[in-house]
């Protein structure tokens, strides 16, 4: 055990992507009937009355779902979907956000160790609100048209598998105006946690696609943080991207710590805001005083392969592996981060300043396409996935 752990935090430690298993598991709720469909280049096409116009039941959750390994709370106008599996891997979905609060890990030592983020903060109302864990911020935009809509409200589709083996939630959102369907898939197995997006365009133009899975893991401080596997990867140093369940340092960026001259003002900020849910202005103002030409933006490439996140950085990679590893010896623990179907990764962290397992304790991923849209050609679908593996077992 002690040398398989003195490998893993060796500064020669390259995670591999046979890490992360190529089984993913994929299920249609009975109501829906198979149809033959076509792919061309990860992309496929289909019929196209039946994407917008199936219609979806109410769900039984104690009848229907029952015996899944899923059991559900209510807590005021939310419900919590809390899937188990027997080996000790739990995770939690908040409906109807989507939001991923915790996934529990089983360890090498047989305890289990909460991999995930969450803060609560006051809203102006006073309403207490979580930020944090895992949730999806997705922009659909017509070609060529201003009007956006986004995927917030999601409903309960159906839930397969077993507390035995693996546990699939599966979600749906749509709007049936603009003929957009998105299916938001949360699979727990017994080492790792994957979110799917599943977008349907049954629309006779292509569908512009922008936004991110944005994770945020949960360490003991940035300064004992480190990202494992991304030499040669290219990056470009990018405002935050504030989704509503991000959690953003109101000091970050306001200290020259990012390694060029400028920093961000409020514009750029809110550029990358346009076509999503609008945070609290605690948030918004929490950016303010920060300056920064929008158009310069400083481009670079990871000259190392052991990267420290003590330091404040936010930015966004163009060309990096499909799997790398964060780090964390704090806590003796790790997650190999693992991506499909986005081009681009999205990394945050919010520097070393802060108080040890605190509120800013942690570290933001994102699987994205906020420099590069997905662009959906007419009665297309696109399926992009992020991979939480646990390699601590």
């Amino acid at each position: 055990m002690s040398m398989a752990w003195s490998q893993l935090f060796s500064p020669n430690f390259i995670p591999t992507s046979s890490a992360i298993p190529a089984k993913r598991l994929v299920t249609h709720h009975p109501c829906v009937p198979c149809r033959c469909i076509r792919y061309y280049n990860g992309k496929r096409e289909f019929p196209l009355p039946e994407v917008a116009s199936i219609p979806y039941q109410p769900i039984d959750m104690e009848g229907e779902f029952s015996g899944h390994g899923v059991t559900f709370e209510g807590i005021g106008d939310s419900c919590v979907a809390k899937m188990g599996l027997e080996n000790g891997s739990t995770a939690t979905l908040m409906l109807p956000s989507g939001l991923i609060t915790s996934y529990k890990a089983p360890m090498w030592h047989g305890g289990s160790v909460e991999l995930l983020h969450t803060s609560v903060f006051e809203e102006e109302n006073g309403d207490a609100v979580i930020r944090g864990g895992v949730s999806v911020a997705l922009n659909c935009c017509g070609d060529g048209e201003q009007v956006s809509w986004s995927p917030t409200n999601w409903a309960l589709l159906n839930i397969s598998g077993n507390a035995q083996e693996s546990i699939q939630v599966e979600l749906i959102n749509s709007d049936s105006e603009n003929m957009v369907e998105v299916k938001y898939i949360v699979s727990l197995q017994e080492d790792i946690l994957s979110s799917e997006i599943v977008v349907s365009n049954s629309k006779f133009s292509p569908l512009q696609l922008k936004g991110s899975i944005v994770s945020h893991l949960t360490v003991s401080s940035p300064d004992a943080t480190y990202a494992v596997g991304l030499q040669g990867s290219n990056f470009v140093n990018r405002p935050p991207f504030l989704s509503s369940f991000g959690i953003v340092p109101p000091d970050l960026g306001q200290k020259n710590e990012f390694g060029f001259g400028q920093l961000w003002d409020q514009k750029a900020l809110k550029g990358l805001l346009s076509g999503w849910s609008p945070r609290n202005q605690n948030t918004a103002d929490a950016a303010e005083g920060i300056q920064r030409d929008s158009e310069d933006e400083v481009e670079g490439e990871e000259d190392g392969n052991y990267m420290h996140l003590t330091e404040q950085l936010s930015r966004i990679y163009t060309s990096a592996p499909r799997h790398f590893t964060v780090i964390d010896r704090g806590r003796r623990s790790s997650v190999v981060i693992g991506r499909d179907g986005f081009d681009e990764l999205y990394m945050l962290s919010p520097g070393s300043s802060h108080e040890y397992y605190g509120t800013y304790s942690y570290i933001c991923v994102g699987q994205s396409a906020l420099l590069k849209p997905i662009i959906l050609g007419p009665q297309e679908e696109w399926r992009g996935w992020q991979h939480l593996h646990n390699p601590n077992l």
